[in-house]
């Protein structure tokens, strides 16, 4: 496959000064994004990755006019962006086709919305739909296509109002891993050879080699609230190797923003009071015994690799063993601690004492077993925490409850009955 190389950057088409956007008010308001700055150049491609819930589809949606920053300044070729910008679209992780239409009906959908003759949709939707290598499928429905092909359906109506500016929103993430291989690689075909009549990509992804793979430059995000930690580029030509060095060093450097450097234990527990981490506390035993087996630390791409974890599945993972002590993370490496070794290598009764006693330290783990110990009957409706919790970090708490209840009963501090809907202390 002939590839070339863009063009170079030459004109901002999107900036963005200050954005953060907030939902609620109160002590029920949580801030999606807080003080993003971005800029995206003509002829780039940039990724926008990080954990979930680190603002990243928000942005897409106030970068398209979709929704309105709370704060800041959005401008697209030096103009305020308040309403829907008709330069720019966006194609979703879900395939969002209508199942009675044909594929070439998917495709016209979007030029009929804005006006365009007849005859003129009819051929403008055929040319894309070869572009897109469907060619004979005009006449499909939905329900006839593999997910890659829907996809590529997708791809082709967002194509068809000819926008400046493509965003994607993990548009692979919905596809096994040959079909998004195979899509991935003939969308780069189509950008580097200039076959798409749109001017940048910016891509949300939480799949730190597909963003190298494809970008020019990788944003990585944190949240709590959602804010840009770095702004990387990647200087390595098309076709790119993931087996290469340079690519490989790439990749570790991205990890390494992510993954960021453990933090003071003081600044950690806070952090808990709000949050915990959506992980299961038995996957720290895997996560220690495999760190035990490397020596006492791992490189976090190469761990990820071996585990058979995206991103993020294998982050909250770190997070949880960051919060109770039994690892740490340093440029890029995991390393286990003393007390992550003697609980990789103790029995299983005795793991549950170190979690016990590592998870009481949590300001939310100790509120709740606190709160059981000064009941009369040691059992307290579940309803009672959740509406505390609503104060503190609204409409995720109900998740949070969960986690913290699958902690205690895992480290057999408290038990939960699903009957009454009570948590309580077993004598």
């Amino acid at each position: 496959m002939a590839m070339t190389t863009p063009a170079p950057a030459t004109q901002n088409l999107l900036e963005l000064r200050g954005v953060s956007r907030s939902y609620g008010s109160g002590p029920q308001c949580y801030q999606a994004v807080c003080d993003v700055d971005l800029t995206l150049r003509e002829g780039e491609f940039v990724s926008l990755l990080g954990p979930s819930g680190c603002g990243k589809s928000t942005l897409l949606r106030i970068i398209t006019g979709l929704s309105r920053a709370s704060t800041g300044t959005v401008a697209y070729r030096g103009q305020p962006v308040v309403e829907v910008n008709p330069h720019a679209t966006i194609v979703f992780q879900t395939f969002a086709l209508y199942p009675w239409l044909t594929v070439e009906e998917n495709v016209a959908v979007a030029l009929k919305a804005r006006g365009v003759p007849p005859a003129e949709r009819h051929e403008r939707a055929r040319r894309l739909i070869d572009t897109v290598g469907l060619d004979g499928f005009e006449s499909a429905y939905p329900r006839e296509l593999s997910g890659g092909m829907r996809q590529k359906v997708g791809f082709a109506r967002a194509m068809a109002v000819e926008p400046e500016l493509l965003c994607l929103d993990e548009p692979f993430s919905a596809l096994d891993v040959l079909s998004a291989d195979a899509l991935r690689g003939e969308l780069l075909e189509l950008w580097l050879n200039k076959a798409l009549p749109t001017r940048a990509i910016l891509m949300v992804t939480h799949n730190i080699e597909e963003a190298v793979l494809l970008s020019d430059r990788v944003v990585v995000m944190a949240k709590n609230p959602g804010r840009v930690l770095a702004d990387i580029p990647v200087p390595l030509r098309h076709p790119r190797k993931r087996q290469d060095t340079a690519f490989q060093a790439v990749v570790e450097s991205v990890y390494a923003a992510v993954a960021g450097k453990t933090r003071p234990e003081a600044e950690t527990l806070a952090q808990a009071a709000r949050m915990l981490p959506k992980a299961r506390l038995n996957a720290l035993a895997g996560l220690a015994e495999k760190l035990v087996s490397e020596g006492g630390h791992a490189d976090l791409p190469r761990l990820g690799t071996d585990l058979a974890l995206e991103l993020d599945d294998l982050l909250p993972i770190v997070e949880a063993g960051e919060l109770v002590g039994f690892c740490h993370v340093q440029e890029g490496d995991l390393l286990i601690t003393p007390l992550g070794r003697a609980y990789a290598e103790a029995s299983i009764l005795t793991r549950r004492e170190i979690a016990a006693g590592r998870i009481l330290r949590i300001p939310m783990i100790r509120w709740i077993y606190e709160t059981l110990q000064r009941d009369d009957d040691r059992r307290v409706d579940r309803d009672y925490f959740l509406d505390n919790l609503r104060e503190q970090v609204g409409d995720f708490a109900a998740d949070q409850l969960d986690l913290a209840i699958s902690w205690g009963r895992f480290a057999e501090l408290f038990a939960y009955d699903s009957g009454t809907d009570e948590l309580f202390l077993e004598s």
